[in-house]
């Protein structure tokens, strides 16, 4: 008899937020992957208009994710009634993707410099866009950094140690998802079936949610054997994988942080 798991094609398991996921799932699905689209985190807006720190009273405003961005020019648009981005303001992004997405928002003004680290850079995060502000005439003395209600901090106490004036807002908080058992049911079957699945993991939250929603559904002795697309070196530690299985296959890969890289990361041979 025939094995039916012989025919079941590769698994994908994206986590990024609601709506970032899609359009990869379909790229992949295109080449041969199954793919699962089972967002890690809930992103939840907060509604923080009273008191909101307005962009003409800083330098600079450093986004640390394009929700950070989309999220605070929706509070601005909400808090005035509509809103333009002040031209003398530089805006800034952990990377290319993100600087787009915000010139796309509305409100936000064509001929406003949006900093942010190249398409080609060895990665697109906090350290990256620090280096691109380190080449700078001058450092904006003072600072926006737009972030969730959690994340990491270095960026900010960077820019702090050099003198800036930081200020910090929280656009959104982001929450465990809790997966449905009918979202969880190709994951058990692949399980059932002794076959691995090769997961995105894009931060270190969403790799625990993750982990904490297969806990619960007895599969984590399957999570260990599964392979992981990763978009930051530290994601490794938080997976809890080595860099290769007993064969010498690769169990982990590393790549930018845009559907193209990661992309190439899952169909590389």
């Amino acid at each position: 008899m025939a094995d039916p798991s012989a025919a079941m094609p590769p698994l994908a398991v994206l986590t990024r937020p609601s709506g970032r996921n899609e359009a990869l799932a379909a790229r992949l699905r295109a080449h041969g992957w199954e793919a699962c689209v089972l967002p890690a985190l809930e992103i939840l807006p907060l509604d923080c208009l009273e008191g909101l720190p307005m962009p003409e009273d800083y330098d600079m405003v450093v986004f640390v994710s394009g929700n950070a961005a989309r999220l605070y020019l929706d509070q601005l648009t909400r808090a005035r009634g509509g809103f333009s981005w002040p031209p003398a303001v530089i805006a800034a992004t952990v990377g290319p993707a993100s600087a787009q997405g915000l010139r796309e928002l509305p409100g936000f003004g064509a001929n406003t410099t949006v900093l942010h680290p190249p398409a080609d850079a060895p990665s697109h995060d906090s350290e990256a866009l620090w280096a691109v502000l380190q080449g700078l005439p001058a450092l904006p003395a003072r600072t926006l950094l737009v972030r969730g209600t959690q994340g990491r901090d270095w960026l900010g106490d960077t820019l702090a140690a050099q003198g800036v004036r930081v200020a910090r807002h929280a656009a959104y908080d982001r929450q465990p998802a809790v997966w449905e058992a009918q979202s969880l049911a190709p994951l058990k079957r692949r399980a059932e079936a002794g076959l691995p699945a090769t997961w995105l993991i894009t931060s270190g939250e969403g790799a625990d949610a993750a982990l904490a929603n297969l806990r619960a559904a007895g599969l984590q002795a399957w999570w260990e054997g599964c392979g992981f697309v990763l978009t930051h070196p530290s994601l490794a530690r938080r997976v809890g994988r080595p860099g290769h299985d007993e064969s010498g296959a690769a169990m982990v890969k590393i790549c930018l942080p845009n559907d193209d890289s990661i992309f190439q990361a899952f169909v590389a041979a």
